[in-house]
């Protein structure tokens, strides 16, 4: 349940982000009468994910046939890289997201295409709602999001997202938002590693991978089945008796991935932008 509100949450604020950007936009431009158009692609941006998200509870179905666990681990396997991917490309273009917002905008207005408006709006939310759907399909084959648990949480965090987005644009716009980029990052870090780790453990189970010896038994102390294993199962990726592999490439995947994703980019003296490229 933690995990899935992580994500619901970032996701859900990126789009918020997105959206606030434009309201506030075409209101200090005085074109607020455009923003009906806005509000319109952002509902239909919603709609599509929920509707991909059923969609792809459908048709995961026939995928079942090649087996349930192997499937299961390609799925986490997706999920973690997408996750890690994600946070890398958001440290270093987040910066950036408000001036392609604009110009967007601002080229929709000169072309008198307001309706380009609502694409704008569709395009950021069903792409945000997209990366939820995948992400929480991972935590669903870990087994660490299920039935209404993972509901109420994707509730929440898209609740929440909506309150920041809310205060940011209303009267908290010192907020510093880099540092609410970086912890979520961390966070979906670890919730990135723990699939990776799962699938490795699936992978084991199958005969795919040779088995390894048990690194640590903690079930004493916590158990992964209790309802608070269970969540830092899910957040952190917790395991009360995980096999070596498991850990050992949990650790290297954490360790790796947090260097490259956490690491400040490279500013170029010239410009003074960040040197990565996409």
């Amino acid at each position: 349940m933690g995990a899935a509100f992580v994500v619901t949450l970032r996701e859900a604020f990126e789009a918020a982000l997105l959206l606030g950007i434009v309201y506030t936009y075409l209101d200090r431009v005085q074109a607020r009468a455009h923003a009906g158009w806005v509000t319109l692609g952002a509902v239909g941006g919603l709609v599509a994910s929920v509707a991909m998200g059923i969609a792809v509870s459908y048709l995961s179905g026939p995928l079942l046939d090649l087996g349930p666990d192997l499937v299961a681990a390609g799925v986490m396997f997706l999920a973690a890289a997408a996750l890690t991917w994600h946070g890398w490309w958001m440290g270093r273009h987040a910066g950036e997201i408000q001036g392609v917002v604009l110009r967007q905008v601002d080229d929709a207005q000169a072309g008198r295409r307001v309706w380009a408006l609502a694409l704008i709006a569709f395009t950021g939310v069903f792409r945000e709602g997209a990366e939820t759907v995948l992400f929480l399909w991972g935590l669903m084959s870990q087994a660490a999001v299920a039935g209404w648990s993972g509901a109420i949480a994707g509730t929440l965090g898209v609740a929440t997202a909506a309150g920041l987005g809310w205060l940011v644009f209303r009267g908290a716009r010192r907020v510093p938002l880099r540092y609410f980029f970086a912890g979520t990052s961390a966070l979906l870090l670890l919730v990135a590693a723990g699939l990776v780790s799962a699938g490795v453990g699936r992978l084991e189970g199958l005969g795919f991978l040779p088995p390894s010896p048990t690194a640590w038994d903690t079930s004493w102390l916590l158990d992964d089945r209790s309802l608070v294993g269970s969540f830092l199962g899910g957040l952190v990726g917790y395991r009360a008796r995980p096999s070596m592999l498991e850990a050992l490439i949990y650790v290297l995947w954490l360790g790796v991935t947090s260097i490259l994703v956490l690491t400040p980019p490279r500013m170029t003296p010239a410009t003074g932008q960040p040197s990565s490229s996409r």
